[in-house]
């Protein structure tokens, strides 16, 4: 965990390890009373992942003390299956435990190096309507600071893509109205970009930060109300409020995901599509977008139709 954070993994990578890895050492400990790193083959992580499975979810945890204070028994899908997509989590991070040893030269050989690799679940982005997002930012008072803040939020997300922890950060100084762009500088990459965003964003911004400037002196674009860097789950609990209000879900990241949708859709391409969501290659794009629906690929087919474009 030392190595990881001196790397500058953020708090939910950090996180993300320490479970997987706790809730592995129990399962070695008790099950096959293995203590060394050393002793573990790629049976034991096999068997692992079969227990896993046939215990469900939440049946395992990392020690006595957490099942006290979260009491997962009460959790109404306590016991259902786990889906690949937490399995392949647990294996990259264990994978990733086992290449530090051997680089490190703790063990001769790494035992994940011979098992089979879990195909996490590909689930579809659900695409808001243009109706829905209309409720949606319908649902928003702009008369009050707070509600005005997020409801700007959501629009500079589904204009340009950037993630919620990224658009906390930004200061004034970031944003070029004329250029129509932000500069942001806390990136999960650790490399500053820029995102874009349309005439109409910039003067949706302009007003925000005007209004801004008359109730708080705040280095942040988008404080909190008493001025300070707002958290994350607040923005994710007001959305996710606003969304219940008008019978949908509606979460950060899935308007993200709309912003990258919509502009496949719209004709734009892969390529700056994966500069623009500041993605490490062109294939994490694809592989995260390539998902449309039949009416998605119906949509987009009609605005590019061969016969429809030449005047033949």
């Amino acid at each position: 965990m030392i190595d990881c954070n001196s790397r500058g993994l953020s708090v939910k990578t950090l996180r993300s390890y320490e479970q997987s890895l706790r809730l592995f050492q129990r399962y070695l400990s008790e099950q096959h009373e293995i203590t060394e790193p050393s002793k573990v083959k790629s049976s034991h992580i096999r068997s692992y992942f079969a227990f896993i499975r046939d215990r469900g979810k939440y049946s395992a945890f990392s020690s006595d003390q957490s099942v006290e204070i979260n009491r997962p028994q009460n959790r109404k899908d306590y016991g259902k299956t786990v889906s690949n997509t937490t399995l392949a989590n647990y294996q990259r991070n264990i994978n990733a435990f086992f290449a530090y040893l051997y680089r490190e030269k703790v063990v001769k050989n790494n035992p994940c190096k011979d098992v089979d690799k879990i195909r996490p679940q590909r689930k579809i982005k659900e695409l808001l309507t243009e109706n829905e997002l209309h409720l949606f930012f319908r649902s928003f008072d702009v008369s009050k600071f707070h509600e005005y803040r997020n409801w700007i939020i959501a629009r500079v997300i589904l204009d340009t893509g950037a993630r919620i922890g990224e658009l906390l950060e930004v200061v004034p100084a970031d944003i070029n109205i004329r250029a129509g762009a932000i500069l942001l500088r806390h990136t999960k990459s650790k490399k500053d970009r820029f995102v874009y965003f349309s005439p109409k964003l910039g003067r949706n911004l302009k007003s925000w930060l005007e209004y801004r400037d008359r109730y708080t002196d705040s280095p942040y674009v988008f404080p909190s109300i008493r001025g300070n860097k707002m958290d994350v789950r607040n923005v994710e609990a007001a959305f996710r409020k606003h969304g219940e209000m008008i019978g949908v879900k509606v979460h950060p990241h899935q308007i993200r995901n709309n912003f990258a949708k919509y502009y496949l859709l719209g004709g734009g391409d892969m390529v700056t599509l994966s500069k623009i969501l500041g993605h490490s290659s062109i294939e994490v794009t694809q592989q995260a977008y390539l998902d449309f629906t039949e009416d998605e690929i119906s949509r987009k087919y009609q605005q590019h139709s061969p016969l429809s474009k030449l005047k033949i």
